[in-house]
């Protein structure tokens, strides 16, 4: 009586290759290229896609995307900051820089600043003419360049320091998308503050309204964390002296960034676990139609 020979098991996804090694998962014998080393014996590929998408994704105290550790959307507002001071220089023109204004370089406007600036209203035109400008004559994109735009490069260097030194690490533990949020409803509220209770012909531009959001975010960040305010307390106190200090600062900017960005924090920080994306998210868009109703009611005050 004959026997028929035994045969080896071959891979299920390389037919060609024998192996003896199982998937301790489905149990289908796999070849070492279809190996991949789990905590017991090896899975095939199958296994390992099903098992990342049955796998919640990692997520800061917050909510957040553990990707910004990485501190990239720091890195981008600050290359986005960076790249509309050049784009400003450079408005001004030949003419702007060998009349010693270099652009806005040393601290001067610049047509792009005059373009996008917080203003409430004022009339101004080519040859004399007479042409409305400002928030309240539908410019309302103001409210959002206004928080990109610097007179001069100290100024930008000032904020983009300040923003390297909170952005990296308010990001890693809001992750990338609470921290955006948190940066452009510091610097809404700054430019609000500033339309509200700044002479309507007079322009206020500069990060320092999302700056100064983002201490007193980070200040809730971290009495939210059980952790020392030491830090950035006196960082806080000695940038609100400055405010009311020195000249040419916009007090209402820097305090309505201030605020607004402890109130936004907060919702992010204090949000219940088991409903915070909808309260995060709520409660953001709460904070945005409130300063969007304020720069209504300014609106209509400066044009009754």
């Amino acid at each position: 009586m004959s026997e028929s020979p035994v045969t080896a098991p071959v891979c299920y996804r390389h037919p060609s290759k024998e192996t003896y090694v199982r998937c301790t998962r489905c149990e289908r014998p796999i070849c070492p290229d279809c190996m991949n080393e789990a905590s017991v014996g090896h899975q095939c590929p199958e296994c390992v896609a099903q098992g990342r998408r049955t796998q919640r994704p990692a997520r800061t105290a917050f909510g957040g995307s553990v990707a910004g550790r990485a501190g990239t959307t720091t890195k981008v507002l600050i290359g986005v900051n960076v790249v509309v001071m050049l784009v400003s220089i450079l408005s001004g023109g030949a003419n702007a820089i060998a009349g010693g204004g270099w652009g806005g370089l040393l601290g001067g406007s610049t047509p792009l600043t005059e373009w996008g600036a917080v203003l409430g209203s004022a009339v101004y035109g080519p040859a004399g003419d007479v042409v409305p400008h400002g928030i309240a004559h539908g410019e309302w994109y103001r409210l959002f360049t206004a928080m990109f735009l610097h007179y001069g490069v100290l100024h930008l260097l000032m904020n983009m320091y300040a923003l390297w030194f909170l952005g990296r690490d308010i990001e890693r533990v809001l992750g990338p998308a609470r921290f955006v949020g948190l940066y452009l409803l510091a610097g809404l509220g700054g430019n609000v503050a500033a339309y509200l209770l700044s002479a309507p012909n007079s322009m206020t531009a500069g990060a320092s309204t999302a700056v100064f959001g983002l201490m007193s975010g980070i200040f809730v960040l971290l009495k939210r964390l059980n952790l020392s305010v030491a830090p950035i307390l006196p960082v806080i106190v000695i940038n609100v002296v400055f405010t009311f200090v020195v000249s040419n600062i916009s007090v209402a900017g820097h305090l309505g960034g201030l605020v607004v960005g402890a109130v936004t924090a907060a919702v992010l920080a204090y949000a219940p676990k088991e409903k915070r994306n909808l309260v995060q998210g709520v409660g953001c868009a709460a904070i945005l139609v409130f300063l969007l109703a304020l720069a209504v009611y300014r609106t209509l005050s400066l044009m009754s």
